[in-house]
């Protein structure tokens, strides 16, 4: 076969989009027929392998990214198994000479990216990686020592100080399809959606995936949010969060079109930086994981192993349900089940009542989010349920516990985060909401409130419960 004729293999992954995909812009610049795939391969991710909500999403995203392939004139195929066993012999099948992929953060990925290009090579086939899911690559942002942050303040300044990311690259406009075929899988059958049952209305009703979807948020965000960003991020009864997080995961949208976007047309201000800091804190969680592969696992603080966490089934599942007897965290777990998404405030307030109020190892609540957040991405799960737990980098200390009654009276104090999903409560004066346990018994029989039965009454007490985390930890100190 000709060079020239010869095709490229595009392996796409967590970069569903056309605009600044640089696997992508490589595979069009070389005027060679393009065969863009996509390789499903659960068994090779393990026990981080997509939560059904990731699933949810990857269907759709998949879907969306198809349409936009086809509109420029060739076909996503869609395979399925190992891809350090699928790739050689898809390169063989189709004579392809070289194999383009944007890499993964994800240690398990870049162990098979070792190996795939590793096999191409021996096989005489040119394999490239390029960086599109961060601002710097992995390992590129160093202490003066030469050595990797473990705390973010000084790892952002050294962001900003460095040459500002590359420009973002335009989508090409046209793509030179491979007129051969391949045995393919149509996406149905993976079965990404939920049937029986079908749970997955609310995550319908909340998003919509894809690129156009992204662009389009990020513009809304961009014309309405940014510039009270600072003010609104902590209100979870506000709109006052771009939401882009499932988008940047799935790489509908990269960290380099969101930060030049920011610094092209937001006003400089607390509501930009504030906001840029934010993709900071994935890109510190992404550097974190490089350089700390155990980090979803392990604890970064190893003396956190021996702490005395408890076997709490009832607990946890209480709170997972959303029936821990809190209205705050309670809100928050059932906006988590019913749109795979919960505000950050309340993200950080739910996730201390597990790990501190009941004292629920802190990997508990992570695998939780990880199977039921849109944006479960492994870097940033795993970096803030370890921050929330005293025992990551750049933590906040373990006496940091969450009063989960002075948070709502602070963040949400008309109630209307609660009364939107614990409407049982809905009825309850302020005063009370965030607490209906101490509200007087004529105040709970007029808002229609039967402690126990229709709102349940508290798990624990949060007073004693965190001196009960504060002498585990004082015990493991010692």
């Amino acid at each position: 076969m000709p060079p020239e004729s010869a095709p490229v293999i595009l392996w796409f992954r967590r970069d569903l989009r056309l605009a600044d995909n640089p696997a992508l812009n490589e595979a069009a610049a070389s005027g060679r027929p393009v065969i863009p795939i996509y390789i499903h391969q659960p068994e090779a991710a393990g026990e981080w392998a997509e939560g059904g909500a990731s699933r949810w999403w990857l269907h759709h995203s998949l879907e969306s990214l198809g349409r936009s392939l086809a509109a420029l004139g060739t076909p996503l195929r869609l395979l399925r198994g190992p891809a350090d066993r699928v790739l050689p012999q898809l390169a063989q099948e189709t004579g392809a000479t070289s194999v383009l992929w944007n890499r993964r953060t994800e240690p398990w990925a870049n162990q098979q990216d070792t190996i795939i290009a590793a096999e191409l090579k021996a096989l005489g086939i040119t394999p490239r990686s390029f960086n599109a899911a961060l601002l710097f690559q992995s390992g590129a942002i160093v202490s003066q020592s030469g050595r990797p942050f473990k705390v973010f303040t000084p790892f952002w300044k050294a962001c900003l100080a460095a040459p500002p990311p590359a420009p973002p690259l335009p989508a090409p406009t046209t793509l030179r399809p491979w007129g051969g075929a391949l045995a393919v899988e149509d996406l149905d059958q993976w079965g990404l959606l939920p049937t029986k049952p079908d749970w997955a209305c609310g995550l319908r009703q909340s998003w919509q995936p894809g690129e156009a979807a992204a662009q389009s948020r990020l513009a809304e965000f961009l014309s309405e949010g940014v510039t009270q960003y600072a003010g609104n991020r902590d209100v979870p009864a506000q709109p006052g969060t771009s939401r882009l997080s499932p988008h940047l995961h799935f790489g509908e949208i990269s960290p380099r079109q969101i930060f030049h976007a920011i610094r092209r047309t937001a006003e400089p201000g607390q509501g930009s930086e504030r906001f840029l800091a934010e993709l900071g804190w994935r890109e510190f969680s992404a550097h974190l994981l490089h350089d700390c592969p155990d980090l979803p696992e392990r604890p970064l603080r190893p003396e956190f192993e021996r702490l005395a966490w408890r076997h709490d089934t009832d607990g946890l599942r209480a709170w997972q349900q959303g029936r821990t007897g809190y209205p705050l965290v309670d809100a928050g777990m059932r906006q988590l089940w019913a749109t795979g998404w919960m505000h950050n405030r309340v993200r950080m307030v739910t996730a201390s009542f597990l790990v501190k109020d009941l004292l629920v190892r802190w990997q508990e609540g992570e695998a939780w989010f990880w199977d039921t957040l849109v944006d479960a991405d492994l870097a940033s799960n795993a970096a803030s349920w370890q921050w929330v737990a005293g025992c990551g980098a750049d933590a906040a200390p373990f006496f940091r516990v969450f009063n989960p009654v002075l948070q709502g009276e602070k963040f949400d104090p008309k109630g209307r985060y609660v009364r939107q999903w614990c409407p049982e409560l809905a009825n309850l004066p302020d005063k009370w909401l965030h607490q209906p346990w101490r509200a007087p018994a004529q105040v709970l029989r007029q808002a229609g409130v039967v402690l126990g039965e229709t709102y349940p009454v508290p798990l624990v007490d949060h007073d004693q419960a965190r001196k009960r985390a504060l002498a585990a930890f004082a015990e493991l100190k010692a």
